[in-house]
């Protein structure tokens, strides 16, 4: 779920609500799977970059966030595999 902070620039002063952009409910699994799918784009992108990159400090750089990106995305893939298990073991 995505909260934002709408300010009232009309010029009065404290001004503020909290709305949501979506009246849609999110569950843990559909979460994971956005985030897994997002994780896969900036993986692909640290590749990219690291392959067109010739600067010895952005290599190293480029090297660091692939390692991070990658040990992000084994999380939330085994993360997705345990909620996927019981529901092939235990279908309703």
């Amino acid at each position: 779920m995505i909260i934002l902070v709408k300010r009232d620039l009309s010029g009065k002063r404290g001004n503020m609500s909290i709305f949501r952009t979506s009246n849609e409910t999110v569950d843990g699994y559909q979460l994971l799977l956005r985030d897994l799918e997002q994780t896969t784009d900036d993986l692909k992108d640290a590749y990219n970059n690291l392959e067109n990159v010739v600067e010895p400090d952005l290599i190293d750089y480029y090297i660091y966030q692939v390692q991070a990106v990658s040990v992000r995305y084994k999380f939330l893939l085994n993360c997705v595999k345990k909620l996927e298990d019981p529901y092939a073991k235990n279908p309703l």
